[in-house]
């Protein structure tokens, strides 16, 4: 049995905060499998349940059976083994008692070895024969009734009812004198068939509760980095429903340091219809701005907003020749010096979504330093609010971003060296974040974070819709062959590669 998709991303708007901790059991994404994506599913499961059903061996038959003016004879059936089964028909439906799967209208094919003996008291010698056998069962139905629930932030499934069917099954003999004896052995075909049943039916047991196995060890937590985790827990039951099922998960950024507590505040968690503009595709995953504004301010607190640059594509800006129309006085004071610029954030970057939208507003301190004898002399810092256009995409089963200028404002914030004319540093700062922050910040918005997806699965044809506070991505899913069982249960994630 193949385990079925799982989930996670994302959620609302914040800004750093010491009070109002969101509780655990808050959802800040939305998952949902549409009923196309829950036939992709089924077709997976069930292809994956008939591979591990064939070969299938059954436990050797045998009796007397009683034969006019022969008496009895003991017939044995052995190495019954199914070799072949083809589902015709096959549906999914979840609903409050469950999600049921049934299959109908499926072909068995088996093979088997055969022997009887006997004596007679008119010979009263053994008399005995054996060979080969063929069976092949019509009308095999199987139903699977199967319970999901929450259990302390993971899936647990359950088999609520399991039944297998067999409503035609014919014998045919081969070797020996076996033309006498087919009447004999279509008294067999009760047992053949109970035995297919119950043999199904263990089997299929054996893998919900593998399965089941699987998705209970799936971790809490999906690695990022160094730094950031997601948090992947369930905080409510699977939402059944006659054609979808929906899963809600916490989905915030954490620290993987587990140094300290990050908290938020202006946090929401309301869950409306997944906005898909087509409904025929097979996933939707609704993140809200949380996430994005969580992991702005994990990666703020944790200092990697900060850098010093010393290479931009005019390198004239990083001598003080190169300001000397600009700032006259910092060329008086420090004459053909080189010049490093310290940029570092002032407060976490804020993305608001909107309809069609996404807004970036980033506050920026950019301290230029002098390099004097050896020594770096900070000469002014200049505050600025640089405000920025959004935009996603999906990069294999990431979630990639890129920024755009839109505006940006501009202050002294202190100054070693006088007054500035703001005026004339102004086209100087468009050059450089044109030139530098953008880049900087595109290269690593750029590579994304992971949707986790099981790994095995892609995402294919995605759509991404922006909506008030929230990404909504509806895709459908691929399933690569290459990956086998043994990669899916080992490699449960798929996870952002390491630069």
């Amino acid at each position: 049995m193949a385990p079925t998709i799982i989930v996670l991303l994302i959620a609302s708007l914040l800004t750093p905060s010491y009070s109002n901790l969101p509780s655990a059991d808050q959802s800040f994404t939305s998952l949902l499998i549409s009923d196309k994506g829950l036939d992709f599913v089924k077709d997976l499961l069930i292809l994956k349940a008939v591979s591990s059903l064939t070969p299938l061996q059954l436990p050797p038959i045998q009796r007397s059976v009683k034969i006019p003016f022969v008496g009895n004879a003991h017939v044995v059936f052995s190495n019954i083994t199914i070799y072949k089964i083809n589902v015709s028909t096959s549906y999914v439906k979840p609903g409050d008692s469950g999600i049921v799967i049934v299959t109908s209208g499926a072909t068995c094919n088996l093979s088997m070895n055969w022997n009887y003996s006997y004596a007679t008291w008119i010979v009263p010698v053994e008399i005995s024969d054996k060979g080969r056998a063929s069976v092949q069962v019509e009308g095999l139905e199987v139903g699977l009734t199967l319970g999901l629930e929450n259990r302390q932030g993971t899936l647990k499934l359950s088999l609520m009812e399991c039944g297998c069917y067999v409503k035609n099954i014919s014998i045919q003999l081969d070797g020996g004198a076996s033309w006498l004896y087919q009447g004999v052995v279509d008294a067999f075909e009760d047992q053949i068939g109970s035995a297919v049943e119950n043999a199904i039916t263990k089997k299929l047991e054996e893998g919900i509760l593998q399965l089941d196995s699987l998705l209970q060890s799936l971790p809490k937590e999906i690695p990022v980095d160094d730094t950031a985790s997601l948090n992947v827990t369930f905080v409510s039951d699977p939402l059944l429903s006659n054609s979808s099922i929906g899963f809600e998960i916490n989905g915030l950024f954490t620290s993987s340091r587990k140094t300290g507590v990050f908290n938020y505040h202006n946090l929401k968690n309301s869950h409306p219809e997944l906005p898909c503009n087509d409904p025929s595709k097979m996933l939707g995953i609704s993140l809200d701005e949380a996430v994005f504004n969580s992991a702005s301010a994990l990666y703020y607190d944790a200092e990697f907003m900060q850098w010093i640059v010393d290479k931009v594509p005019d390198q004239s800006l990083l001598n003080t020749a190169g300001w000397r129309f600009i700032i006259p006085q910092l060329y008086k004071k420090y004459p053909n010096d080189d010049m490093n610029l310290n940029i570092s954030l002032s407060s976490p970057p804020l993305i608001r979504i909107s309809q069609n939208n996404i807004d970036a507003t980033v506050y920026v301190d950019l301290i230029i330093d002098v390099l004097e004898a050896g020594k770096v002399v900070p000469v002014a810092c200049i505050s600025l609010v640089i405000r920025a256009l959004g935009s996603v995409k999906i990069v294999g089963n990431n979630l990639a971003a890129s920024v755009k200028l839109d505006d940006f404002s501009m202050s002294l914030k202190w100054s070693k060296i006088g007054k500035l004319r703001m005026f004339l540093v102004q086209p100087v700062m468009w050059t450089l974040i044109e030139t530098v922050f953008l880049p900087f910040a595109n290269k690593h918005l750029g590579k994304g974070f992971p949707l986790p997806i099981i790994r095995g699965f892609t995402i294919q044809n995605a759509e991404i819709i922006c909506s008030p506070s929230r990404v909504t991505v509806c895709s459908d899913v691929a399933y690569v062959e290459s990956y086998s069982r043994t990669h899916i249960l080992r490699l449960p994630y798929s996870f952002l590669e390491r630069s």
